[in-house]
């Protein structure tokens, strides 16, 4: 059972905390979290490229000359995809990219993501994470003391606080999000994974 330092918002050591083996002391998969991550980025693929085909081009309606005598090849139309202005053969439409990961896999991955970072000395559990105000300077301050300043870090909570999310909102490379909507992308993304200890026993409870 993999066990850490927790710290507070000043950078002291608090106490131990143990993580759970079941979800921060596996084996990563690799193979699972590429298939994650190639999915992510699948799904932010806009899919609206489009192109006109011989039947969506403007004109063409009329054989340009008579089948044979000419000593031309044939043409049934100028619009042909061989033609200048003709439509474009086999061209990308509108689709979408996104495909589906079954449930066993997605766990699977997010698992691997997690004990990777513990692997790698890159997670870190605050006993809490809380601002007083709307404050970047103070944002800056806290990830100064814990050790994180100039990396890219993601800031996990287990329930939204607008104050800790526009102090951090400003800082380049550094981004929050919740429990139920971290994913293994940003967590292989992000140098640091910071994770309050309430948001610790979420995890666990949902991928224990």
């Amino acid at each position: 059972m993999p066990t850490i330092k927790m710290v507070n918002m000043t950078g002291n050591e608090v106490s131990d905390i143990e993580l759970a083996d079941s979800v921060f002391g596996i084996t990563p998969n690799v193979d699972a979290m590429h298939t994650m991550v190639v999915n992510y980025l699948a799904a932010q693929r806009q899919g609206t490229q489009s192109t006109l085909t011989r039947t969506e081009v403007r004109g063409g309606g009329r054989k340009p000359w008579r089948q044979k005598g000419t000593g031309h090849a044939r043409q049934g139309s100028i619009r042909a995809p061989q033609w200048r202005h003709g439509g474009v053969a086999l061209g990308p439409k509108p689709r979408s990219y996104r495909f589906t990961v079954n449930k066993k896999l997605r766990r699977l991955a997010m698992k691997s993501a997690l004990s990777t970072k513990v692997m790698d000395n890159n997670l870190i559990v605050v006993d809490s994470i809380a601002m007083d105000e709307y404050k970047t300077k103070a944002m800056i301050g806290v990830l100064k003391a814990i050790g994180t300043e100039g990396s890219k870090a993601l800031i996990v909570m287990p329930e939204v606080d607008k104050k800790v999310i526009k102090s951090a909102s400003n800082i380049p490379g550094v981004k929050t999000a919740l429990v139920n909507t971290i994913n293994v992308y940003d967590i292989l993304n992000y140098d640091k994974f910071i994770v309050s200890k309430d948001a610790v026993a979420k995890i666990e409870e949902v991928y224990a």
